[in-house]
């Protein structure tokens, strides 16, 4: 398989993986929101996604996992801004 070698493809595919994990995972997000621990209920979801991520995108692309992360914060994270919390 060729690694992905492009910063919009790679973009592209680590939204991907988040919306599925977001698609999948929707009462994990809530309650994470909600309790402040999203990261803890979605770790092995969030794992297996960048392990995916890092299987298809050259390391020399994005060494930090900075596309991927991005996707987490505008795809899981601020499109739950309507969910309640004490965080915001």
């Amino acid at each position: 398989m060729v690694l992905i070698k492009s910063t919009e493809a790679a973009a592209r595919l680590a939204r991907t993986i988040i919306s599925d994990i977001a698609l999948y995972n929707r009462e994990k997000i809530q309650n994470g929101i909600k309790n402040d621990n999203i990261f803890d209920l979605l770790e092995k979801e969030l794992k297996e996604g960048l392990d995916l991520y890092r299987s298809r995108v050259s390391p020399e692309l994005d060494r930090k996992n900075a596309l991927y992360n991005r996707a987490i914060v505008d795809i899981l994270i601020k499109r739950s801004g309507e969910i309640k919390s004490e965080i915001w």
